[in-house]
């Protein structure tokens, strides 16, 4: 019997020990070595108290995990985050418990990590004019993951609030590129468009966004709830992590799908971009919408307690 204990990885070991660099090439060797997301169990959402618990399981060869994850609306009134998680990673022949991962930490890192995959097969070559919408960590973590795919000629930044917008050019301001606030219509001018907010609402006139161009969105996993329009979704190369995870939870594919934009069989795989069957369009947008899926946690996971994952 094995009696040792599980280690924790606080949040800083967790960022320490994966790189966001190398927590893309974690998630895009899985893809590669033929693990399909399809597989995936879909994510348990169940009330508790004043939210709700998420439950995300995964399981890829000789590792197993979970995370649970607690949304409570009224936290941010006492001073405690709306999300709080935890992740058990377990070796998939005996489900012994062999770590315990902060959750939060692990949301941050994978989560760029996933868009970067898809922006590395689907955005113009060469140095990148990155307009990114939102000012919260995830806005921040995008960028930095991007630029470690594509040299950033320029970074704009797009916000409500321009206290919030100058706080996060402070925070990238060790880039060696040029960093400014922006408008909605700078789109127009972008190679790469990340759109990492709450909104409820498409964020910009999708028919500014160029042929070629490539538009991430990955800031919900709601069904009524997307940050692109239905034009934008309708004339793009439109990628997703699994086909059936999106049409159950990703705004803006199930919004398009149901005014007529988009076809359901137009959407394209993430595993199939990774594997080069398909590419990357000159002559449209190319979009890619996350929510976010257990397999990306456990790979992620499995980097933080294995250096040589």
């Amino acid at each position: 019997m094995d009696d040792a204990q599980p280690t924790w990885y606080t949040a800083a070991q967790v960022a320490e020990r994966v790189p966001a660099d190398r927590a893309r090439r974690l998630l895009e060797k899985v893809l590669l070595e033929g693990f399909d997301p399809a597989a995936d169990p879909g994510r348990i959402s169940t009330p508790a108290g004043t939210g709700h618990l998420l439950l995300m399981p995964s399981s890829i060869s000789a590792w197993t995990g979970v995370k649970v994850a607690s949304v409570a609306p009224g936290n941010p009134d006492r001073g405690l985050p709306r999300i709080q998680a935890v992740y058990v990673l377990m070796d998939t022949e005996t489900l012994t418990v062999r770590a315990l991962l902060e959750g939060a930490a692990l949301t941050a890192l994978r989560t760029p990590a996933v868009s970067a995959v898809a922006a590395d097969a689907l955005a113009p070559p060469g140095p990148a004019h990155l307009v990114v919408f939102g000012t919260g960590p995830q806005a921040v973590g995008h960028v930095r993951a991007f630029a470690a795919i594509r040299e950033p000629a320029r970074v704009t930044v797009v916000g409500r609030r321009p206290e919030r917008v100058r706080a996060v050019l402070a925070e990238l301001a060790d880039l060696d590129t040029v960093l400014a606030a922006g408008t909605p219509g700078d789109v127009a001018g972008a190679d790469i468009v990340v759109c990492a907010t709450s909104a409820a609402e498409p964020l910009f006139d999708g028919s500014l966004v160029r042929d070629g161009a490539c538009v991430v969105a990955m800031g919900s996993h709601e069904a009524d709830r997307r940050e692109l329009d239905a034009g934008l979704v309708g004339r793009s190369l439109v990628v997703v992590e699994d086909v059936a995870t999106a049409l159950r939870e990703a705004g803006d594919v199930v919004l398009a799908v149901a005014e007529g934009a988009l076809e359901e069989s137009a959407l394209v795989p993430l595993r199939q971009v990774v594997t080069g069957a398909v590419t990357r369009r000159e002559d449209a947008p190319n979009v890619f919408k996350g929510v976010g899926m257990s397999w990306q946690d456990l790979a992620v996971a499995v980097g933080v307690v294995d250096p040589q994952a």
